[in-house]
């Protein structure tokens, strides 16, 4: 009996010794705090964000006639329609510049940004049965589709930059200049603005399900509030202001400043489009990662 119990006991020993000696690579803990997100995680889990890139950019198109000629179409359509309605019915003025390229440029910046916020909106709602079966940070699902819409932006980039090129032969008004080289910040910008305010709808919309029928109608009125159809420089001196507070708007104007090379655009603009990006994104990070610990008793 004492001979049992002994081996008991020294089993229980080796037991302890062998679990104090094992070395874990992967916690997961309870996440507390409003500003909680571990940036060296999603880089263990970038596998999985490239898996996800890979799914939403062949899903979204797999099933279609033309593929991903639609990246091309779209953009090209949109030009169109908007160069005879707005250029030649209603004669908006485009700074002398060819209206179609005006067009183009503005439609092409655009997209990517309102790609961002409209896919990244429903995040929540679009992975519940995801996110309630396997554990992987939540954020990178909004960052899989910023990087998938970065792809359809370089085609249509792409295609913008050979219209460019053929009326720059043809001798027409524009002039590419040095802030071309700022086109990466831009991106940058605009991928941080539209992911900031769709994890923020996102976030809401686990609790208030109205704000998904908003998305569409306000992205579109966003997008008539920006220069896009009509220069900077239309705008009347009384309402500037106002645009200072819409941090798209500096943004297509550098755009076109860059590759087309007149634009009413600032510095002071931008500095203040770019501030107000940053305060965007991180109020969505910080409502992103508080929400995501309940968002399941919600949805």
């Amino acid at each position: 009996m004492a001979e049992h119990t002994m081996k008991e006991a020294s089993a229980k020993i080796k037991m302890r010794e062998k679990e104090n000696s094992e070395q874990w690579t992967t916690v997961i803990k309870p996440r507390t705090g409003w500003f909680d997100i571990n940036l060296s995680e999603l880089w263990r889990y970038r596998d999985l964000i490239a898996l996800f890139v890979r799914r939403d950019f062949v899903a979204q198109y797999k099933q279609t006639i033309l593929g991903p000629t639609w990246f091309l179409l779209q953009p090209l359509f949109t030009a169109i329609v908007f160069t005879v309605v707005f250029g030649r019915i209603a004669q908006i003025p485009t700074d002398g510049l060819p209206q179609f390229l005006f067009y183009m440029a503005g439609v092409t910046a655009w997209n990517y940004f309102a790609a961002c916020l409209t896919k990244t909106s429903d995040t929540f709602v679009a992975n519940t049965s995801i996110f309630g079966k396997v554990y992987f940070p939540r954020l990178a699902v909004p960052i899989a589709i910023v990087i998938t819409n970065l792809i359809s932006f370089t085609i249509q980039f792409v295609l913008f930059i050979a219209f460019t090129v053929y009326f720059y032969a043809q001798g027409s008004s524009i002039e590419p200049n040095i802030w071309v080289f700022a086109i990466p910040l831009l991106l940058i910008q605009m991928a941080a603005l539209g992911l900031g305010v769709g994890i923020i709808v996102s976030s809401l919309t686990t609790k208030y399900r109205d704000l998904a029928y908003l998305v569409g109608f306000g992205t579109q009125l966003w997008m008539y509030a920006t220069p896009i159809v009509y220069p900077i420089s239309q705008i009347p001196a009384k309402w500037q202001w106002v645009f200072l507070f819409n941090p798209m708007a500096a943004v297509i104007g550098t755009f076109r400043y860059a590759f087309l090379g007149k634009s009413a655009v600032q510095l002071p603009q931008l500095a203040l489009s770019a501030a107000l990006t940053i305060l965007v994104f991180f109020i969505g990070i910080v409502l992103f990662s508080r929400v995501e610990k309940t968002f399941m008793d919600t949805v």
